[in-house]
């Protein structure tokens, strides 16, 4: 966790650096303009994140004595300090990019969003009936005071902290009071105010309720009032899952999630001094916990910024490709005939859900196994397992219940599919399961045939409509048959398995990934080409980064695809001048991994669930397959040739962190997921 690591970025430093990518895109004029709002919403909602899991766990090391920090060469102070500022420097950016751009924008389309003291009397009015007719009864104000139990301050909860005096005759004089007032998340965050003149105008819901304090407060003086939110722990604490009921004891963890330590407390810049001291010693914080911010929080709400122009404001649209020929027939006979790939969102995930439908619906179907790890709230997926379960199938699901703040939608599916008669089994001690697996056997001509689907994603059709990633079909033996080794595992009907064809954690793949990486060296030693292309969300772990480090120096030609953390520091000369490292931030969220290995020119071809994270590689089972189908590699060669051509939303990775767009030639822009877009189009019109 040493930030001055000469050989690694810090984690913690990269991914602030991928966040600062995503605030990039709320900074692009060619952007469309409720795009960029949705960038500043999604950067909003991944720096919230960041201080429940990450800064938490930082707090916790900070309570370690100086010895214990020691031996884990830990050094939190120093690293939370050097967080907190580029946190600021963020912030400081998102309100530059707010208020000098954005609002600017807004107002050319003829849209404002207003404050109090802008609106004109019926527009007072019309706040004031809202503000009687739905807000008020959800309303409740708590005054504060050091002699008094305080209240408490809900997770992620936006409060407004006001000063109060009581009214009195004109020759008294009353101390200054203090209240808070929670702002209600069962309402939507903004109000669309009536239209005048042709102009739109829109309100904060915390605006809506500043007008209306006199009304909260009818025996006193309002003064100013200032946003405030506490972000607490979001980390599930455990107790040996070894022993007892887990699906319990998470369960009772979500619960007190909720009423996790704090990890920061976000004010407005312009409270006054005295108010803050006083909210620092009634709600017990410490100097490290203080955040300074705008006046408004929980900006993730931008996702549901009113649009009384849409669709004009937003991006083009990319209806998903729908593959006819696995639509229309039948898909186990497509699978049979060869592997199929398909590449969301740019595909229809249909083409996942007719799997599932036809395994459920067929009656020479037997079983169906899979595990899941995030569900959709309202999953298609799992519908059709209960309806398979319905239909008399065997059907076997592993659930991942520690799945971070899915736990609650997933634990709901797991019951309900326990209803439906499914066998379900939840997570294993110290493991998380992460791989993306359905494997359905069939009875075909008096003999059982296993048919598979893996994939880089989740079962999850709302991801598939925003993440990038690949999802294979198969009927080949070699890759069913260790499938089946895997839900052993999972079964515990086995410990661990010999796989030649998968790489699975913690068993073989970090093994097998080291030795492709040595076979490459080898190669170079040689003289011959060699070469890897690696594409995924996170490089973090130091034992692989070492062996790129040696495969550059040895001479293999390194291009690595990173969209989140790269602790692989590239281009330094004597370590890692061999080595090309750059993120896309684009429409879709990135979410796909692909290793490719030159191999002396019979290049090797894997998909995986799995990034280059130790947790990956030594606390979690994972799949990554190998690809062996020709067409299918030419497929992957030409999604990865478009990424790494890319020169439009593709940023390189240094040293610096300084997030610059990859240079290219300026008469040829590659934005690759358009590109992407209208290649696979393309295929599939050839198709035809």
């Amino acid at each position: 966790m040493n930030p001055e690591n000469l050989r690694l970025k810090n984690r913690d430093l990269s991914w602030l650096a991928f966040n600062h990518r995503v605030l990039q895109e709320a900074a692009d004029p060619t952007v469309p303009l409720y795009e960029r709002i949705k960038f500043l919403a999604i950067w909003s909602s991944n720096l919230d994140e960041f201080f429940r899991v990450r800064v938490a766990s930082m707090r916790a090391l900070q309570r370690l004595k100086k010895k214990t920090q020691k031996k884990l060469d830990v050094e939190p102070d120093k690293l939370l300090k050097r967080l907190l500022k580029a946190v600021t420097l963020q912030q400081e950016e998102f309100g530059t990019i707010f208020r000098g751009q954005i609002k600017r924008e807004l107002g050319r389309q003829r849209i404002f969003l207003v404050r109090e003291e802008e609106l004109t009397e019926p527009q007072k009015d019309f706040v004031r009936r809202y503000f009687r007719e739905h807000v008020q009864s959800l309303v409740e104000p708590f005054f504060l005071s050091e002699d008094k139990e305080p209240p408490f301050l809900e997770n992620q909860t936006l409060y407004l902290a006001i000063q109060l005096w009581r009214k009195t005759p004109p020759d008294k004089k009353d101390s200054e009071h203090y209240a808070v007032v929670g702002i209600p998340s069962v309402l939507s965050r903004f109000l669309l105010l009536p239209p005048e003149k042709g102009h739109q105008y829109i309100m904060f819901l915390d605006d809506v309720i500043r007008v209306c304090l006199g009304e909260v407060f009818p025996h006193h003086e309002v003064g100013e009032s200032y946003a405030i939110k506490l972000t607490r722990d979001a980390e599930l604490y455990i107790e040996d899952e070894y022993v007892g009921d887990l699906l319990g004891k998470v369960k009772k963890a979500l619960i007190k999630r909720s009423e996790g330590l704090p990890s920061r407390f976000l004010y407005d810049s312009d409270i006054p001094k005295k108010m803050l001291s006083l909210l620092k010693s009634i709600f017990k914080l410490n100097d490290d916990d203080m955040v300074n911010g705008g006046r408004y929080h929980n900006l993730s709400n931008f996702f549901n910024f009113p649009n009384p122009e849409s669709p004009a404001l937003t991006y083009e649209s990319l209806p998903p490709i729908l593959r006819k020929d696995l639509m229309d027939g039948s898909l186990f006979e497509s699978m049979y005939a060869g592997d199929i790939l398909v590449h969301y969102p740019y595909h229809s995930y249909d083409t996942v859900i007719k799997f599932l439908e036809d395994s459920a619906n067929d009656p020479d179907v037997l079983s169906v196994k899979i595990t899941l790890y995030r569900v959709a709230k309202k999953s298609e997926v799992a519908q059709q397992l209960i309806r398979a379960a319905h239909n008399g199938k065997e059907v076997t699901v592993f659930i991942e219940v520690k799945a971070r703040f899915d736990e609650e939608s997933n634990i709901h599916w797991a019951e309900e599919m326990e209803k439906a008669g499914a066998k379900v089994l939840y997570s294993l001690p110290n493991l998380k399961v992460h791989a993306k697996l359905c494997l359905v056997t069939r009875k075909e001509s008096g003999t059982e045939r296993r048919y598979a689907y893996l994939s880089t994603g989740n079962f999850n059709e709302s991801a598939a409509k925003l993440y990038t990633d690949f999802g294979f079909f198969t009927a080949d033996e070699r890759l069913t048959a260790e499938i089946e080794k895997v839900f052993e595992i999972l079964c515990r009907e086995k410990h661990k398995a010999r796989f030649e064809h998968l790489l699975v954690p913690p068993f073989t793949m970090r093994q097998g990934i080291e030795d492709l990486i040595r076979n490459e060296m080898k190669n170079a030693k040689k003289g011959r080409e060699s070469s890897i292309i690696a594409k995924m969300n996170s490089l973090e772990d130091p034992t692989i980064i070492e062996k790129l480090y040696e495969a550059s120096n040895a001479g293999v030609k390194i291009s690595l695809i990173i969209r989140g953390i790269c602790c692989l520091i590239p281009g330094i000369k004597g370590m890692s001048e061999n080595i090309e490292v750059v993120s896309i931030v684009d429409r879709f969220l990135e979410h796909a991994r692909i290793f490719v290995f030159h191999n002396g020119g019979d290049e090797l071809f894997y998909l995986s669930s799995a990034d280059w994270m130790k947790r990956n590689l030594d606390r979690r089972i994972e799949v990554g397959f190998p690809i062996y189908d020709m067409k299918i590699r030419k497929q992957l060669k030409t999604v990865l040739d478009f990424q790494l051509r890319d020169n439009v939303k593709a940023r390189v990775i240094n040293k610096k962190l300084d997030n610059k767009i990859r240079a290219g030639n300026a008469e040829e822009k590659i934005r690759s997921q358009y590109e992407c877009y209208e290649w696979w189009k393309a295929e599939e019109n050839r198709r035809h």
